[in-house]
């Protein structure tokens, strides 16, 4: 497993694409937390936190996991190397785990520089370190657990297709689905509160700062899905021995 991963990190960045995904996810974040006018801007909010960012990176994250995932399975079957990924002395839980693995730590390194932001908003509080820090550290959490399930859902969706394109458009549909579409329901009239069933209320509820075990377990449990399901699909692919 380690050597999939590995091998999946050196690909990243022997390629514009690792630092591309960097670059694009602190970018546009900087764009509409420091300069853009709107209610995403820090410094016309009036206040010391990071709300802003924690709202915005949920839905930049939706279409950049996607972006990263989409060739792990599609690249290798247009390439034709999936069987001789196969061949080698890894189960198919290995090969895949190493495979999101190493998406999952690409996304991460994104992460990582955005804890810039707490250090400025610290500065910037009056007095100084006038910050929620329980709610921001639980954002962070809540980040986590969500790159967990968007990158589960966008290595099942690159096994769906040899068209890179298509496993971007079919992860960002199921990803969206599942984290503002049963939110999206109620507010075209459903009449039953399904919200809970999405990932926008659980991790709304562990920004709170308060890690609830049904939170994590409903991460864990829609990141484990999709990579059992992305398990089943590769066994049973009509090319499967």
């Amino acid at each position: 497993m380690f050597a999939i991963f590995k091998k999946e990190i050196i690909s990243f960045f022997a390629s514009p694409v690792g630092y591309l995904v960097i670059a694009v996810f602190l970018v546009i974040n900087g764009l509409f937390l420091w300069i853009f006018d709107g209610e995403y801007n820090i410094l016309n909010s009036g206040f010391a936190d990071l709300t802003a960012f924690f709202r915005l990176a949920p839905w930049i994250l939706l279409f950049l996991i996607p972006a990263v995932t989409m060739k792990s399975f599609s690249e290798e079957k247009k390439q034709g190397t999936l069987e001789i990924l196969f061949t080698r002395p890894l189960t198919m839980w290995q090969i895949v785990l190493g495979k999101y693995l190493g998406a999952f730590v690409l996304v991460l390194m994104a992460l990582l520089p955005t804890l810039l932001y707490v250090w400025t908003v610290w500065q910037l509080g009056n007095p100084e370190g006038n910050l929620d820090t329980g709610s921001t550290l639980g954002s962070y959490f809540g980040l986590l657990f969500l790159i967990l399930s968007y990158t589960a859902i966008g290595i099942f969706a690159s096994t769906l297709s040899t068209n890179q394109i298509v496993a971007f458009l079919v992860s960002v549909f199921v990803c969206f689905l599942f984290y503002y579409g049963f939110e999206g329901l109620l507010a075209l009239g459903f009449e039953t509160d399904i919200s809970g069933l999405g990932m926008k209320a659980h991790f709304d509820s562990i920004g709170r700062g308060v890690l609830d075990t049904r939170d994590i377990l409903y991460f864990i449990s829609i990141a484990f899905f999709f990579l059992f399901v992305t398990v089943v699909k590769l066994k049973n692919r009509p090319d499967a021995v």
